[in-house]
């Protein structure tokens, strides 16, 4: 029987990004791909069916695939330059909670499933959740299939060749009926359990949030050549506007962030043409006004400049409510367990309007996520597919 550690263990080379640090592994990339493997070849070595769904999403069976099942799971890419926890480990952790409940003797008496959904943190195609939003039909099939990643492939591109057919891609009823309880473990992304003396906790929420990028155009021009007075250059409100994010979050008491800014042409002796800002935007009922005076803003500062503010939105999504009574079960079983949410979107929180979803935490000692210094203590980690097994046996019952 494996334990979390050596899971984790065995693919700790995968995609380590040696610019960055951390790992970087994007849907349909070498990296991405050599995990899909991975999983394919744990899942099998379980005696678990392996199917990949039109989305690309991956399901490993216990038994007979069927309506109804109790299906856990997370994600296995990441950010660029992301830690080794977020996604893998909830991965693993379902794999260490099978090998734990067979060790028991324990059979599931209704359908039960690990699953891998495809492309969760949007690091190649931009959306966050692409996979599960797909499933659930969130995000409109054509618009996906166009979505483009930094080098100009379009995600329908992509997935033809990975080998699925993206005309296919899009809501899956079929898949949806299969799923009757959801169970995600998660790294938790935050200090909620740092301060209250226990390895995990049971989500309560996830924040409303949701991603935008503005587009600033300007006039291109040699940068020694042309006198301040005489640019329009694009920079300039795209700089003013990543001051002002932060300004309206703190007067909000919402969170907004530009991690990603990309100027066109991108030389150093040159005045860009374009300068794209991607703004994530989160809070407790205000983001869409906190977006609105942001976008009002870049009008006003491109327009000081010469320049002007496109902005489009990207993804959505609303205050995301875990099922109660699926909560409340958990944190009963496990012993009373800390209730806490997060402003970190899930493929749990995608899936939560569709069936009852529930999500598990494992305690972060750092509070870091989204970067190297990402961790987990290999004692919590055990902790925490434990707590999953016996969620999952509870759930699915036994015939042992």
């Amino acid at each position: 029987m494996a334990r979390v550690g050596e899971l984790l263990g065995a693919i700790d080379g995968v995609g380590a990004d040696r610019r960055r640090g951390g790992f970087s592994r994007h849907v349909f990339d070498d990296a991405e791909r050599q995990l899909r493997e991975w999983f394919v070849e744990q899942a099998q070595a379980r005696g678990l069916q392996v199917e990949t769904d039109r989305n690309t999403n991956i399901w490993a069976w216990w038994g007979e695939p069927g309506d109804g099942a109790v299906v856990t799971g997370s994600h296995l890419d990441s950010v660029p330059g992301g830690g080794a926890f977020d996604g893998p480990l909830g991965v693993v952790s379902a794999l260490s909670a099978v090998d734990l409940l067979r060790a028991k003797g324990f059979r599931p008496s209704r359908p039960f499933a690990v699953v891998v959904f495809a492309e969760e943190e949007g690091g190649r195609f931009g959306v966050p959740c692409l996979g599960s939003r797909l499933l659930t039909g969130t995000i409109d099939a054509d618009r996906a299939r166009g979505l483009r990643d930094p080098d100009g492939v379009e995600f329908g591109e992509a997935m033809r060749a990975f080998g699925a057919a993206p005309e296919r891609a899009g809501r899956d009823d079929a898949a949806l009926r299969r799923i009757g309880r959801f169970v995600e473990l998660h790294v938790e992304q935050g200090r909620g359990l740092i301060d209250l003396g226990g390895p995990v906790a049971v989500a309560s929420s996830i924040l409303e949030h949701g991603r935008w990028r503005v587009r600033f155009s300007g006039q291109g021009n040699h940068a020694g050549a042309t006198l301040i007075s005489d640019r329009s250059d694009p920079m300039i409100p795209a700089s003013r506007l990543v001051l002002a994010a932060r300004d309206v979050a703190q007067r909000c008491d919402g969170r907004a962030t530009v991690g990603r800014l990309v100027p066109n042409p991108g030389g150093t002796n040159v005045i860009p043409s374009t300068v794209d800002v991607w703004l994530d935007v989160r809070s407790s009922g205000a983001t869409r006004p906190m977006v609105h005076d942001l976008s009002g803003m870049a009008e006003e500062f491109a327009a000081a400049e010469g320049c002007r503010a496109e902005v489009s939105e990207e993804s959505y999504g609303d205050t995301v409510h875990f099922d109660a009574a699926l909560r409340d079960e958990l944190t009963g079983l496990l012993g009373d367990v800390p209730v806490l949410p997060t402003g970190a979107g899930h493929d749990a929180g995608i899936l939560a309007a569709e069936v009852p979803t529930a999500m598990l935490f494992v305690r972060n000692p750092t509070g870091i996520s989204h970067a190297p210094e990402e961790y987990a203590e290999p004692d919590d980690c055990d902790a925490g597919a434990h707590a999953l097994a016996r969620v999952l046996e509870h759930l699915a019952g036994s015939d042992a």
